[in-house]
């Protein structure tokens, strides 16, 4: 199981308050504006700034 779409549409970045969106791995949400990706646990999101990490190039 994964996180349901309806959730996905009412999620925002907890920074910046931007768009997020799945990573390929479906595992994490990654935000472009702040370069941040939010891991996903358990089918949880872990929307803590501060257990961000930062995307790599």
């Amino acid at each position: 199981m994964s996180v349901s779409q309806e959730l996905l549409d009412i999620l925002a970045c907890p920074k910046c308050k931007g768009d997020i969106y799945l990573n390929e791995k479906k595992d994490g949400l990654i935000c472009d504006s702040c370069q941040l990706e939010y891991e996903i646990r358990d089918d949880i999101p872990i929307m803590l700034i501060e257990e961000a990490k930062p995307l790599t190039k």
